[in-house]
């Protein structure tokens, strides 16, 4: 910038000594001393506008060198910062597959199930009423229609149609869906039925039963172990109602499941040689045990600091 504006300096007077030259030529006459002073003004001026003429030019091409090698660099720093976005959702991702995939062990260990790892990689569409995802794994996998479908958190769905390198799978929350239930500890039974968007609607075949909001349930298991095997945590009760006129209780159950997260699953192509009752269960947290208030204790005295009896009169006699 201030190269430009000394160039700019030097060209203002010599551009009005030009136009003084052109007046006073225009209005003199021929070989007269107007054409010396013009001749020695151009001997002396031309290489100095010669010169501040390169100096411009090579200001100019600077410039443009400078602009290039600036436009490249900054070309550089993008796409080094895009690569390190992209590596950085890449871990991220990795670290959230590692963590679902642990998860999964967790639950086929716990329950003893053999288990084939699959990814979600179609959604039904929109239009369509029924709720389904497609795995990648098929009956090249030994995945079969009417196994079992789970995930680290509990009960997917089931099996419902099968290729070599793939399976339809229908979701829990399908309102054709239902499975058989059972609470945990008591051992009550009831059927779950998926309901859409909502919560799952539950049915307890004993109106008598005492279930609070809460209580955790747990797949039933069906005969043969088809569709369902044993012991898949399903969801938490969220409450409970007497149907007026009949001998159930109905109420509404929270999945442990959301569909619309599910990305790594396993097929239980195995069922477990025993039921594993409640040991799929995840822990219940432990209540954060309270301080008790400290008790004021009463400071000690040292046996040699404690007041001596005074000595009896035979003591002292």
């Amino acid at each position: 910038m201030n190269r430009s504006r000394r160039a700019r300096a030097v060209l203002a007077p010599l551009l009005v000594l030009t136009l003084v030259l052109l007046v006073v030529d225009a209005t003199a006459n021929p070989g007269g001393p107007t054409d010396r002073v013009r001749g020695a003004a151009a001997a002396v001026l031309g290489p100095a506008e010669r010169g501040t003429s390169e100096l411009a030019r090579r200001l100019a091409d600077a410039g443009r060198a400078l602009s290039g090698r600036t436009g490249r660099q900054a070309d550089a720093l993008r796409r080094e910062n895009d690569a390190l976005r992209l590596q950085a959702r890449a871990t991220e991702d990795d670290r959230r597959r590692a963590g679902e995939l642990d998860a999964l062990l967790r639950v086929a260990g716990l329950g003893r199930y053999r288990v084939v790892p699959a990814r979600v990689v179609a959604v039904a569409p929109a239009q369509d009423d029924a709720r389904r995802v497609t795995l990648d794994a098929g009956t090249r996998d030994g995945v079969r229609a009417g196994m079992t479908v789970l995930s680290g958190q509990g009960l997917v769905g089931r099996v419902v149609r099968t290729a070599p390198v793939t399976c339809d799978v229908l979701l829990l929350t399908d309102p054709g869906f239902s499975v058989g239930v059972r609470l945990e500890r008591t051992g009550r039974i009831g059927v779950a039925t998926g309901a859409g968007n909502g919560p799952m609607r539950l049915s307890l075949l004993d109106a008598q039963t005492d279930v609070r909001p809460g209580a955790r349930l747990v797949t039933l298991g069906s005969a043969g172990d088809r569709p369902f095997v044993p012991g898949v945590p399903v969801g938490q009760v969220r409450g409970v109602r007497i149907s007026p006129g009949t001998l159930s209780r109905s109420g509404t159950v929270t999945p442990y499941v959301d569909p619309g997260r599910l990305d790594l699953v396993g097929v239980v192509v195995e069922p477990p040689r025993k039921d594993p009752r409640d040991a799929v269960l995840p822990p219940r947290p432990t209540p954060s045990a309270r301080p008790s208030p400290a008790r004021s204790q009463s400071p000690s005295v040292s046996p040699s600091a404690r007041p001596k009896p005074s000595p009896s009169r035979s003591e002292r006699s």
